[in-house]
């Protein structure tokens, strides 16, 4: 079978597709993961998950983009033999990276482990964090050369497999995550930490069955990849340059994941060690807490972070069609918009998800002391992730890297130095004092976006203010939603049974959205945020014809 290129609209919808799925299974794996592994190996797997996500972002993020650059620019030009030249280069350069990664995280995992929860005894032993480290570890050795496959393919515009490849990645990890643990911990009665180990694995096996399976297409397609090859050299580049020119366009992504791992993992190094040690906490306890925040609550997240992403993707290729045309009033229309749509959509979603923490919580995981506290207000989090994830997206468009460093630096800074003094503020004030912790990554990811928008202010004259109106008819209309769900908790109450709260998290989203659109419909704040024309044709999709 032959492989298809992807049109611009259906690369972006299958590369959709294929992420959305991915998600949904990264979603649905937790309800029997946690039932098998408990809040204490779920602090296991976040302490481990966190640390691996920063060296994953040096060893990955932008390549995949930056490799399909440069090999759609070769390939266009019919430079067949210059454009496996980079092909090879960039396998060569993320196998190093890959390399040095793998073995500074498998070296220092024992330092890493001493900074994450020291000589406290009780919870998960500093030899059980090494372990897991070092398990999965190994997935760097894979995912680099994973991610240059994925570019080759995407920069001859094959999108599906690489799409395919993403589903079967997370497929085969969430088989080996839910029946490896369970078969190691229920089946063979081994150790906590050897069963979560066994579910960090899961990131390698998938890994190396994705690659696998895109090595595969890429050999036995060969010469379709090389058709419109020009029989003589075109060009003379060296080694070192392509490997500069891959660097350099992977450069501004690797920084900005990176920064984005180390806020997620400021929690990891800080929070366990104060609430113990500082607040004299059991250790059960702290990583009860720590697990709701770092690996369960998470997860929950994702789903806010998923949708409130993939509804403004295709509004970035058009603010970069406007730039390369220098139509500076598009590119202020299109920003605007698409910092309105994020927030009608994602405000409603979260704050139902915070109004129902306790049974979206039950339905999921079952009872929990913590789990559903800390759940309402770490929800806020995905809120200013999908925010600032909008804001970096659109400095990265319009290649403002400068700007773009400096936010995420100052809101990691403020993160990290506000966090113990908030958690002993809050416990002072008799407040849960993990809330201090959430609230310093609210507080980092909220001035990170406050200097984007001042610089977008600034530089384009993009004033947000001017939209006040539409922000006023969204906020009563979530105000109106709010009521409605108090009002349905008074006549019906949280159930306590997982089943009931599924049925209750079901039925008081459907009448809460319903109600939220309502409004905003006859407010007309639909209208003001999408164009008619494009309302007018989903509503004549969603009729009925007689």
């Amino acid at each position: 079978m032959k492989l298809k290129k992807n049109s611009f609209l259906q690369g972006a919808f299958v590369a959709s597709m294929g992420i959305v799925l991915s998600k949904i299974l990264g979603i649905i794996y937790v309800i029997p993961f946690y039932s098998i592994i408990g809040e204490q190996g779920g602090a296991l797997y976040g302490y481990a998950y966190n640390i691996y996500s920063i060296f994953l972002s040096l060893s990955t993020a932008g390549f995949p983009l930056a490799v399909s650059k440069i090999i759609s620019e070769y390939n266009a030009l019919g430079y067949y033999k210059e454009k496996e030249q980079a092909f090879k280069i960039a396998k060569r350069l993320l196998s190093i990276i890959g390399i040095i990664c793998f073995i500074v995280l498998f070296l220092f995992a024992p330092q890493i482990s001493r900074l994450i929860i020291g000589d406290i005894k009780g919870g998960n032993t500093p030899s059980d964090i090494v372990f897991v480290i070092r398990v999965i570890s190994f997935s760097i050795l894979v995912v680099p050369i994973l991610s240059v496959y994925r570019g080759y393919l995407q920069g001859h515009k094959y999108i599906t497999p690489t799409s395919i490849s993403q589903v079967l990645e997370q497929l085969v990890r969430v088989l080996i995550i839910i029946i490896g643990s369970y078969l190691t911990l229920k089946v063979f009665d081994l150790s906590l930490a050897t069963a979560v180990g066994v579910a960090l694995f899961g990131a390698t096996a998938g890994a190396i069955a994705s690659y696998l399976y895109l090595v595969n297409k890429v050999i036995r397609h060969r010469k379709e990849l090389n058709i419109n090859a020009s029989k003589e050299q075109q060009i003379k580049v060296t080694n070192k340059e392509i490997a500069i020119k891959i660097i350099c366009y992977a450069f501004p992504f690797v920084f900005g994941d990176v920064l984005k791992s180390l806020y997620n993992s400021v929690d990891t190094f800080l929070l366990i060690r104060t609430l113990v040690n500082g607040l004299h906490f059991d250790i059960t306890s702290a990583e009860a807490i720590m697990s709701a925040i770092s690996t369960w609550g998470n997860k929950l997240n994702m789903i806010v972070i998923a949708v409130g992403t993939g509804f403004t993707v295709s509004i970035i290729p058009n603010i970069t069609h406007s730039l390369v045309k220098n139509d500076f009033k598009s590119i202020k229309e299109k920003i605007n918009k698409s910092y309105k749509i994020t927030l009608f959509i994602t405000i409603p979603m979260v704050v139902g998800l915070s109004l129902l923490a306790k049974p979206v919580w039950n339905a999921f995981y079952g009872y929990s002391e913590y789990g559903s506290k800390v759940f309402s207000l770490s929800i806020f989090v995905a809120l200013v992730t999908v925010i600032l994830s909008l804001c970096t997206t659109i400095l990265l468009t319009l290649k403002q890297y400068k700007v773009l460093f400096i936010n995420l630096i100052v809101g990691l800074v403020l993160n990290a130095v506000l966090d113990i003094p908030l958690i002993y503020l809050f416990n002072y004030l008799g407040l849960p004092p993990y809330y201090g912790a959430i609230t310093a990554t609210i507080l980092g990811n909220l001035v990170s976006i406050i200097i984007v928008i001042i610089y977008l202010y600034k530089k384009y004259d993009i004033d947000f203010f001017k939209s006040y109106k539409t922000f006023i008819k969204i906020f009563f209309a979530l105000a109106v939603m709010i009521g409605t769900v108090l009002l349905l908790k008074i006549i019906i109450p949280f159930p306590l049974s997982r089943v009931g709260s599924a049925l209750i998290v079901l039925l008081y989203s459907v009448i809460g959205a319903l109600v939220y659109l309502f409004i905003t419909y006859k407010t007309n704040a639909v209208n003001e945020i999408f164009e008619k024309d494009m309302w007018k044709f989903i509503k004549g999709k969603l009729s009925i014809k007689k």
